[in-house]
């Protein structure tokens, strides 16, 4: 984990920075910082997001100001976050934004019960390391719908599906278990 400057969280389009998650991850990961960040239109008191390329352009632009915050080069952040924010993440990345590697919590590869409106095209573009952690009964995206789209990906990926789980985590046990798998791919990373 030496060449990580820090790691950058984003919330899910119901959620907000203060997921229990995203604080969990944060008090695990100190020393490395850890930037929890709200998309503007949760700043701005709005409950729906705008569509995801306004929230692509927005990291853009974002990561740029992060990174001159913590005096690095965004190429040293991971980028990540709960289901919307992680799929933000991927996309910004896939189109050119620099970053360490991906933290992909939930991430939402279909709209539940609509299996065949797959968020992937832009999987291929993806050349960063990519951690996935999703519950295997999450109605976003099965362990083997996962399968068959992750291999797309052009950077080294992981995966790891909790027993039980759904899209949120719904006790102590899956938060820790998210907790120590995200510890764990960051330390073996380059």
């Amino acid at each position: 984990m030496q060449s990580i400057a820090g790691v950058v969280l984003l919330p899910g389009a119901g959620g907000t920075k203060e997921h229990p998650t995203l604080r969990a991850l944060e008090e695990s990961l100190a020393p490395l910082p850890v930037i929890r960040h709200e998309f503007a239109y949760r700043r701005e008191g709005k409950r729906t997001p705008p569509r995801a390329p306004i929230l692509v352009s927005e990291l853009f632009n974002d990561s740029q100001e992060i990174s001159a915050q913590l005096n690095c080069d965004p190429a040293s952040l991971v980028f990540g976050g709960r289901s919307m924010g992680g799929r933000v993440c991927s996309m910004a990345v896939a189109q050119g934004m620099s970053a360490a590697g991906l933290i992909l919590l939930s991430y939402p590869l279909h709209p539940p019960n609509k299996a065949h409106q797959l968020r992937v095209d832009h999987f291929g573009a993806i050349d960063v390391p990519c951690l996935f952690v999703s519950g295997d009964n999450d109605p976003f995206g099965s362990p083997t719908e996962f399968e068959q789209h992750l291999g797309c990906i052009n950077g080294d990926v992981a995966a790891k599906f909790l027993e039980g789980g759904r899209h949120d985590p719904s006790n102590r046990s899956q938060t820790r278990n998210i907790v120590e798998t995200v510890n764990a791919w960051l330390v073996g990373l380059p």
